[in-house]
């Protein structure tokens, strides 16, 4: 059965560029619906369509439950009532949910089909973007176009993520991403520029010229946030920029403290045995350890992620040894005229970060083997279990800007 698509109507207003209607149309092919018509009775028997009304605004999480609810409605609230602005049915009632979007009649004229909310239908946990944020559908007006286009910017951030890309870089690549749009920059020529930014910045390390080389990396993770953002509220994501994203962030990082390490002029560890040599050695295998275990427990464990795991491991991933925090202590390192104890300092930190991350795989190793099969904390925020805490208000509320 193939499932179409029709799109009643559309707004002028644009949100971060897109009209109403080709930005339902790019989410529509996110979600492997490619088939869309205007003519309704030109769909074949035995299929289903997807009716979606172009005047609202639809997270892209409701859009791809939709295609896999069959016969069912979505109705948001519209003051003291509620108003249908979806509908999946089969073909042959296509015309029936047409005149129900369309007419604000009573949905007693389909007896027997399901009724849905974003709430109903979406879960709030959002395993992608590792976070907790209840779904929306909300409706476009002009006077609501920079709410709706905060709304777009915030949902889009992660929620579980470093310090930096949390706390510092919310408001400017809000910004950034704003300009991108303006002169109609895609995610991948981003993410390509941040690719010579890392090799210009590896570059630099390898030189000595160590201030140069962080401004340059500094950028490389500002541009590293923009990207992805850009992608998601412009919906313009593409297999390609995200394996390209994904490789360039996993590779660089331990090339960067290998030539800031090789273009040393004098290192003197706080350790005497601790040779330039073997600590770049620590460096690395600590890396590739640390990421094995977010591996392992990903495949094997948690699909989630084991930073998302319980909010002690969210709390981790604030800190843990990934790049922006290890810019700190460089950065750190060489403020205070010690680039050696910058790259000391990031070894010691890589060691411990995945000496824990170990202890915890080999915890959830426990559970999974006790217990049964392991749940994001995250996943539990709908049920109020974690009402009130201090990581729901943390890893659960929309990116600062």
């Amino acid at each position: 059965m193939t499932v179409y698509a029709h799109i009643l109507g559309e707004t002028p207003v644009r949100l971060w560029g897109l009209s109403s209607r080709e930005r339902l149309k790019r989410l529509l092919r996110q979600a492997k619906v490619t088939h869309l018509v205007e003519d309704l009775g030109s769909i074949p028997d035995k299929n289903s369509v997807l009716i979606l009304r172009g005047d609202y605004l639809f997270d892209n999480r409701v859009i791809k439950d939709l295609v896999k609810c069959h016969n069912a409605i979505l109705q948001v609230p519209a003051g003291k009532t509620r108003v249908t602005v979806a509908a999946h049915v089969p073909a042959s009632r296509a015309m029936q949910a047409r005149a129900l979007l369309t007419e604000t009649l009573p949905v007693d004229i389909m007896p027997d089909v399901q009724i849905e909310t974003p709430d109903t239908l979406t879960a709030s946990f959002d395993d992608s973007l590792l976070k907790s944020d209840p779904s929306f559908v909300e409706h476009i007006a002009s006077e609501n176009q920079k709410i709706l286009e905060q709304r777009l910017f915030s949902s889009s951030y992660k929620g579980v993520t470093d310090l930096v890309t949390k706390w510092l870089w919310p408001a400017p690549a809000q910004w950034a991403t704003r300009l991108c749009v303006r002169y109609g920059i895609n995610p991948n020529q981003v993410t390509c520029l941040s690719l010579i930014l890392v090799v210009l910045a590896g570059t630099l390390f390898a030189y000595g010229f160590y201030g140069w080389g962080l401004l340059m990396g500094w950028v490389m993770t500002f541009l590293d946030t923009v990207d992805g953002k850009l992608a998601r509220v412009t919906v313009t994501s593409s297999q390609f920029g995200h394996v390209l994203d994904k490789s360039l962030d996993i590779i660089h990082p331990p090339l960067w403290y290998i030539a800031w390490g090789l273009s040393l002029e004098a290192f003197k560890p706080p350790v005497p045995e601790l040779s330039l040599q073997l600590m770049l050695w620590l460096i690395v295998i600590g890396y590739i350890w640390g990421r094995a275990i977010e591996g392992v427990f990903q495949l094997w464990l948690g699909a989630f992620g084991i930073f998302c795991w319980r909010p002690i491991d969210s709390y981790f991933r604030l800190v843990t040894a990934r790049r922006n925090p290890c810019l700190i202590l460089l950065t750190a390192g060489l403020t205070l005229g010690r680039p050696d104890l910058g790259l000391v300092a990031v070894a010691f930190w890589t060691l411990l970060s995945s000496g824990l991350l170990f202890m915890r795989l080999t915890l959830a190793l426990y559970v999974r083997t006790t217990s049964g099969s392991l749940r994001s904390w995250l996943a539990d925020i709908d049920k109020g279990i974690y009402n009130g805490s201090m990581a729901a208000r943390l890893f659960t509320g929309p990116a600062t800007s």
